[in-house]
């Protein structure tokens, strides 16, 4: 586990898309992963929400899609202008240095907006960002 923040306690965990995708997959580590957190404090951005459904091949897996988020997600967090702020600010900083892209920085700032810890496989475009709290998921 990657800890970016003394906050030792942060209740609310953000799952970034690449963890979802391995757990849709059928990854039983990507399973194990999601149910060692509560499901009161599971969340997402809106942005995962729609990379997820971006990778739908048909209504139905859209459709299969919709019914885990509601079943396994228990808040869908959709950015405002304090976090597209932020989002804007991290990628100032870390887009060239680091490789951060926009929907990252979006995710990353959602995380920090809501003093939540990110459950990511992508460590290497987060690490730099200061006070985020990383989760790393290994598959």
């Amino acid at each position: 586990m990657v800890e970016k923040s003394s906050a030792a306690a942060v209740q609310r965990v953000v799952f970034d898309t690449d963890v979802l995708i391995w757990y849709l997959r059928g990854n039983g580590k990507a399973r194990r992963f999601l149910e060692l957190v509560p499901h009161q404090q599971r969340a997402l951005s809106s942005l995962t929400f729609m990379e997820l459904l971006q990778g739908c091949r048909n209504q139905e897996e859209g459709r299969q899609l919709r019914a885990f988020i509601a079943e396994n997600i228990s808040l869908v967090i959709h950015p405002d202008e304090i976090t597209s702020r932020r989002a804007i600010a991290l990628l100032e900083q870390h887009a060239f240095s680091h490789g951060l892209r926009v929907v990252d920085a979006l995710i990353a700032a959602t995380a920090l907006e809501t003093a939540s810890s990110l459950a990511t496989a992508n460590v290497k475009h987060y690490r730099p960002i200061t006070r985020l709290h990383l989760i790393q998921f290994k598959p």
